[in-house]
């Protein structure tokens, strides 16, 4: 007996019982009747206590409780109380939210009930109830839960089991033309024991790739697309792209190639009995437009129609093969004999075991035409999309084919050579008694016939010379033609099928935007009716055009090249070692998956080397197209699980390397914020530390600890893709603390792993500090303190315009229209913005003409971009006052060596003496040639000792004014209380012992206005404030004066150890 309990929670401030319980009773399938406990107080009398009562319902699996959906060839049992996120079940005893495990919270599609089902989120389980609203209904996700990779499977689809779906198809695609057509031509060239080799050669080639196959399908569950799904999952989109659409384009070729081969074979029988339309070549084509077209009806009529015509185009193959093998026991007439045929004879067996190659023919020649037969092991693959379960089915169809198939061809390949000669003339006259044979060696003389005219000139029949052989040695010929003619018409059946299904898959992947028209599908199974159409007249296309001979080589190299990929997917995985490759088939080595690779790309070029040249151009230019695209698609691919597994290794490696000055590299923690706001400093860190060191861009979020955690994970996730949508080679890393200076010394402290860990700190100018509350600029200069204790070399960048366009992007973002995100808006004067995209990501686009901004904006925005382009010819003056390790002059000298730089020259500043400025001109000169660093002029500065003009005195002293503390006004003890509580302002004695640095700075500003007011940066050495000495207002106030009225500058301070050595 099984129960079904529903109990409903009050209030804990209830005095009374906590529960109403309903108990349902069923025995022996019989329907349940409801007993319910009386309870007085229970909130269901109460309608208010019963809306906030959480419930919790138990039903048991009966089968009338319970439904059975298949879905992707999986099936799912759906019970009426699937789990409820947002009420407590009764688990193992105890009141809980959490969910027991199921199958549907695996599923990276929705279930068969239209709705993703879910288990509870972490901060369901663990946050207040009810504190975030989050909504979830019955269990599933809201429209707002993403699915992941294509929509579920519509109701209703027609699957097919591993018989029908893969074994048929893959038996009627080996089964070709060339077991009836030319496997007697390959036994009288190769002999019988060459013939078999070549059997198993191509064998060891199709169970390779079929091993490798096999353990990527049993890898989780998998969709349509055949070989493109198998190799984009594990590869990745370049590598699946370029097959997918070269596999795609193959098919269709190959729909072309099959009919045209039963076109052929019709005309012929046509012309035996006299008919002819027009002539040999357009008759061929008006059979092939009538045979494509009637293929064409079949697949469009639909999956079921297609296996029914192939079940039936297997009968007559079938039959056609028993026919033969019974032709070989049936004792030849003697028109057959004079023809070279027999029956089983030792003597002929030995004759032709060995090879005898003939008219330049040779053993890979041999093999080249033979292999294409073997092709055919992707066809079940091909339709994995309509396969009950593709993880059983393909394995085990695709290897139960190879074998039938390679026992057939090996015994019929021992059965045609055993009993029929090489050379026959045909002629019933041949036969003589064997007394006249006094010089007749061959087989044939033992049987009483003699073909020795064949030495001296070419015979029309026998082995070498027939195509025919099989079906004369066959008991009933035109069984062998209508084998001929199945065996065509299935392969071009199959490939008709597949071509357009993988190439949908490709198209619903987004890989190539343009072929997005092809992805839509109609009726139960997803149909791709303009797939079909577009493979129809590509394979009309090569039937009229009739050139099928130049083209072959490179669609059986097309089929190759799949081949090669789907092995070298599986070494890939498994070198990867990802713990996601959990493969259920086991019988697989990653080493002989590497070896079959390896093999069906030497198979490439032993065909054809001139076609797998073609193949190999074609699958690496649409790699690098992919690439240079880089569709936005997350396959956990093995290519992904390969790069951590590189990366890790690679910084363990480094771990335990010593630092050395030579590999000196500057790695930057960039305080921007979000990257967004501030693009310019984005940009401009970019530019030096692209592909030379590491770029961290640190973001401190100041909040209630209770949202922090939601509101980094998001900006987390909003700026990693804006960086990506930046092509910017840089780092996020966003903290939490209760102010700037806290969530910085986290970020100095906690930033980077290994070797991979910042060295130097970059800020952008805090222009706003006059305006401001004190402690945000006391804050900003203890950063700067902070990061020297920490020995960081410290950066400090500055606009004219300033940096910060959060205030641009506020406005844009009110007027925002979602959109896709690849698409971006242009105003009709062209200009660039900021644009939201449909995922709330801000994307640096066209600027919206419906924003209204003020002149300084637009000249802000528009410097905001500046370095986002190649600079314009000028200089970059490098003001390298003091000595800190050589990192003021590292920094430009890496600026100017990447290509947007490349234009603008380095001038090196000093400061120096009148009376000595040509020596240490000379000196700086001969240090920068040891240094191997290109300028263009030096300067010595010998002028910087002289006072600054009063007026400019005067300005800094007023800029400074409302942060001073005059002792004399106020009085000590006044000023004391005042300095303690304000420790930033600046007081008389401590103004008076910096008046000489602070002359400094000012007369620096009135040098750098006259000899650098024109250059496109300026780089120059931070003056460094000791700790307690210098006030955080007075600090400011040196970097204001000293940057004031200039060009994009970079105040650049190293920890005053070498980053540049002149040994090697």
């Amino acid at each position: 007996m099984s129960e079904t309990l529903q109990l409903a929670e009050t209030s804990r401030s209830l005095g009374g019982s906590r529960f109403k319980v309903n108990v349902v009773d069923e025995e022996d399938g019989q329907e349940g009747v409801e007993k319910e406990a009386e309870d007085p107080q229970s909130p269901a009398h109460d309608p208010k206590l019963a809306r906030s009562a959480p419930r919790v319902n138990f039903v048991p699996r009966s089968s009338e409780s319970s439904g059975q959906v298949t879905e992707n060839g999986e099936t799912q049992y759906s019970y009426p109380t699937g789990y409820d996120t947002h009420t407590y079940l009764r688990t193992f005893g105890h009141n809980t939210m959490d969910a027991l495990p199921r199958i549907d919270h695996y599923r990276n599609t929705t279930g068969a009930l239209a709705e993703k089902l879910a288990r509870p989120t972490l901060a369901e389980l663990h946050d207040l109830e009810d504190e975030d609203g989050i909504d979830v209904v019955n269990g599933r996700r809201g429209p707002s839960s993403p699915t992941i990779e294509a929509t579920r499977d519509k109701g209703g689809a027609i699957k097919f089991g591993w018989i029908r779906g893969v074994l048929v198809r893959c038996m009627l695609n080996i089964w070709g033309v060339m077991l009836f057509i030319r496997l007697s031509w390959i036994v009288g060239q190769s002999g019988i024991g060459l013939s078999v080799v070549i059997v198993l050669m191509s064998t060891v080639v199709t169970v390779l790739t079929t091993l490798s196959m096999s353990a990527i399908c049993t890898n989780g569950h998998i969709r349509g697309g055949g070989a493109y799904y198998l190799i984009s999952r594990s590869l990745g989109p370049e590598f699946g792209g370029s097959i997918g659409l070269i596999f795609s384009f193959a098919n269709a070729v190959a729909v072309a190639m099959y009919v045209v081969g039963f076109a052929e074979t019709m005309r012929d029988l046509l012309q035996d009995y006299g008919i002819v339309m027009v002539d040999e070549t357009n008759d061929v084509r008006i059979i092939g437009l009538l045979t494509v077209i009637l293929i064409f009806g079949v697949s469009v009529a639909g999956m079921e129609w297609e296996a029914k015509a192939q079940l039936l185009l297997l009968l007559i193959l079938l039959a056609a093969i028993v026919n033969f093998f019974i032709g070989t026991v049936i004792p030849p007439d003697d028109v057959k004999q004079s023809q070279g045929i027999f029956s089983y004879k030792a003597a002929i067996f030995s004759e032709n075991f060995g090879p005898d190659f003939r008219h330049s023919e040779t053993f890979f020649s041999v093999f080249s035409i033979f292999f294409p037969a073997a092709t055919g092991i992707l066809a079940g693959a091909n339709i994995s999309g309509d396969l009950e379960d593709p993880q059983r089915a393909i394995p085990l169809g695709t290897m139960l084919a190879i074998v039938i198939t390679t026992v057939t061809y090996v015994l019929a390949a021992i059965c045609v050579g055993a009993t029929t000669v090489r050379d026959a003339t045909g002629a019933l006259n041949d036969s003589v008694p064997l007394s006249s044979f006094a010089n007749c060696t061959e087989a044939a003389c033992n049987l009483g016939y003699n073909f020795t005219t064949c030495t001296v000139s070419s015979c029309g029949y026998g082995l070498v010379n027939n195509f025919q052989v099989m079906s004369t040695i066959s008991a009933f010929a035109p069984l062998i033609t209508a084998g001929i003619f199945s065996a065509t018409l299935s392969s071009a059946l199959a490939s008709f099928v597949g071509a357009p299904k993988i190439f949908q898959a490709l198209c619903i992947d987004h890989i190539y935007p343009k072929l997005n028209y092809f992805s839509v599908g109609y009726g139960r199974n997803n149909e791709p009716i303009r797939g079909y159409v577009l493979a129809f007249f590509i394979a009309l296309g090569f039937i009229l055009i009739g050139e099928l001979n130049t083209i072959a080589p490179i669609i059986s190299n097309f089929f190759l090249a799949s081949y090669t990929l789907i092995n070298y997917s599986c070494f890939h995985a498994s070198l990867a070692n990802s713990p996601g490759w959990r493969p259920a088939f086991q019988y697989y080595n990653m080493w002989v998956s590497l070896f079959g690779a390896v093999l069906c790309c030497a198979v490439m070029f032993i065909i054809n080397w001139w076609a797998a040249l073609v193949t190999c151009f074609v699958v690496l230019g649409l790699y690098l197209y992919v690439a240079y695209k880089k569709p936005d698609v997350n396959w956990g691919s093995s290519t992904q699980a390969l790069s951590y597994q590189q990366a890790l290794q690679s910084a363990l490696r480094l771990y335990g390397v010593e630092e050395h000055v030579k590999n000196f590299r500057p790695q930057c923690l960039v305080l921007t914020g979000p990257p967004e706001i501030r693009p310019a400093l984005t940009d401009f860190v970019h530019a030096f530390t692209k592909n030379v060191g590491l770029m961290v861009c640190g973001h401190v979020v100041m909040g209630a600890r209770r949202t922090l955690p939601r509101e980094l994970a998001m900006h987390t996730a909003r700026q990693h893709t804006v960086l990506l949508q930046r092509c910017r080679s840089a780092f996020y890393s966003g903290v939490g603390g209760e102010n700037l200076r806290e969530g910085a010394m986290h970020l100095l402290q906690a930033c980077g792993v290994g070797r991979l860990k910042p060295n130097t700190i970059v800020l952008g100018f805090k222009r706003n500090w006059r305006t401001v509350d004190a402690q945000e600029f006391e804050d900003y200069i203890n950063i700067i303190h902070d990061a020297f204790d920490f020995q960081y070399s410290v950066a400090v960048f500055r606009m004219r315009d300033g940096l910060d366009i959060s205030n641009i992007l506020n406005a844009q973002e009110e007027l925002a229209v979602p959109e896709p995100p690849e698409t971006l808006k242009q105003s009709p004067g062209g200009s660039v913005g900021p644009v939201m995209t449909e995922a709330g990501q801000v994307q640096i686009g066209p600027l919206s003409a419906r924003v209204q901004l003020s002149e300084h904006e637009q000249k802000l925005f528009h410097e905001s971009q500046q370095y986002r382009h190649k600079q314009s010819s000028g200089t970059v003056d490098v003001w390298w006052l003091f000595d800190d390790g050589g990192l003021t002059l590292l920094i430009p000298y890496i600026l100017t060596t990447k290509k947007k730089w490349q234009n603008c020259r380095i001038r090196i500043f000093i400061g120096g003496k009148i009376n000595r400025m040509d020596h240490d001109k000379r000196m700086m000169a001969t240090l920068l040639n040891k240094f191997r660093i290109d300028f263009s002029d030096i300067e010595v500065l010998g002028e910087m000792n002289k006072k600054p003009d009063k007026e400019s005195v005067r300005i800094f002293e007023e800029m400074i004014e409302p942060f001073r503390i005059h002792e004399d006004d106020i009085g000590e003890e006044v000023a004391d209380v005042l300095k303690k509580e304000c420790p930033w302002k600046i007081t008389d004695d401590e103004m008076e012992r910096s008046r000489d640095k602070t002359n400094r700075q000012i007369r620096l500003n009135e040098l750098l206005h006259k000899y650098s007011g024109d250059a496109k940066l300026i780089v120059i050495t931070l003056p460094v404030a000791r700790k307690g000495v210098v006030p955080s207002a007075l600090y400011l106030a040196w970097l204001e004066v000293i940057s004031q009225d200039l060009p994009s500058t970079l105040l650049i301070r190293g920890n005053q150890q070498s980053v540049l050595t002149f040994y090697s």
